[in-house]
């Protein structure tokens, strides 16, 4: 493919080592963004406004497996490195009635609500209903939304450890 053809959001970054990673790069910031603007609106359509994306991925995560999570664990599985984002959205839920905690302790443990629950389940609803009419559901196409997942988990380790060295870089 020529260069002029590629779609990318920063030309001045693109390597001649990998000019499809722009690419990528470029798909991943419109995919992250359709998916936030997803997210919140299918919120807002199962009965809760105004939570951000970060939101719904905490509540969804502290119904998951419907085992009480803790703060640091909530942050760790979401790789969010600033934990006090992850614990603003869980006073949020709190506040919401949606999420409730109880101490063990010197630690918190999360769980869901009745409410919390009820409003996980309806979200799931709306999603069937919005969201799922799209996809075949055949063998073939679930196979690559399943080896994309495996690579976005695998670039995702690459993009942390650059992270890493990046923050010790002495540019």
């Amino acid at each position: 493919m020529s260069e002029a053809n590629r779609i990318v959001s920063s030309q001045h970054l693109v390597s001649s080592k990998s000019p499809e990673l722009s690419e990528f790069e470029f798909g991943l910031i419109i995919a992250w963004h359709a998916f936030a603007r997803w997210m919140t609106r299918c919120m807002t359509a199962a009965g809760v406004k105004d939570m951000t994306p970060t939101d719904v991925l905490v509540l969804h995560h502290v119904a998951h497996r419907d085992i009480e999570k803790r703060l640091g664990d909530i942050a760790f599985v979401l790789n969010i490195e600033d934990t006090h984002v992850v614990s603003y959205s869980l006073r949020k839920l709190a506040a919401l009635g949606l999420v409730k905690s109880a101490r063990r302790g010197k630690e918190a443990f999360f769980s869901l609500t009745e409410q919390g629950h009820d409003v996980c389940m309806a979200y799931r609803d709306v999603r069937e209903d919005c969201l799922m009419p799209g996809f075949t559901g055949t063998p073939e196409d679930n196979a690559q939304i399943g080896e994309l997942a495996r690579l976005l988990r695998t670039l995702s380790g690459r993009y942390d450890q650059a992270a890493r060295a990046a923050s010790t870089s002495s540019l």
